[in-house]
């Protein structure tokens, strides 16, 4: 028997007759039927997955707008990242820019909910 006949018995089973036949190809042949992981799945050559999907611990808040209060997000702005004056003007005046980096997410946080406060928005990343 040809394996494209194998193949074309196989899409006429129902989905219980499928389900039947893979757990007696398991029992009989000693296997499991469950995903490989996509590193074997990918095939020699392939660029192996970033390591085991680790949670994002370090995170920066990027200032993406004023809105119609530029002087206390400003104010704000001088508070969570020390710059002096001009320096946080032109933060705000250059947005997006970061206004912290490596920062939990804690932290990120609370920065944007001051700067939420003071009529501002902040994006996590």
């Amino acid at each position: 028997m040809a394996v494209s006949e194998i193949v074309e018995q196989i899409e006429r089973l129902t989905v219980l007759e499928l389900n039947e036949l893979v757990k007696t190809l398991e029992t009989r042949f000693g296997v499991s039927a469950a995903a490989a992981p996509v590193a074997m799945v990918a095939g020699p050559g392939a660029a192996a997955p970033a390591e085991a999907v680790e949670e994002q611990t370090e995170f920066t808040a990027v200032l993406t707008g004023f809105g119609d209060k530029k002087i206390q997000v400003i104010k704000e702005v001088r508070a969570i990242t020390g710059l002096g004056l001009k320096e946080a003007k032109d933060l705000v005046d250059g947005v997006p820019g970061n206004l912290k980096e490596g920062v939990s997410k804690e932290e990120a946080e609370n920065i944007k909910k001051q700067i939420e406060a003071a009529g501002g928005t902040v994006e996590i990343k």
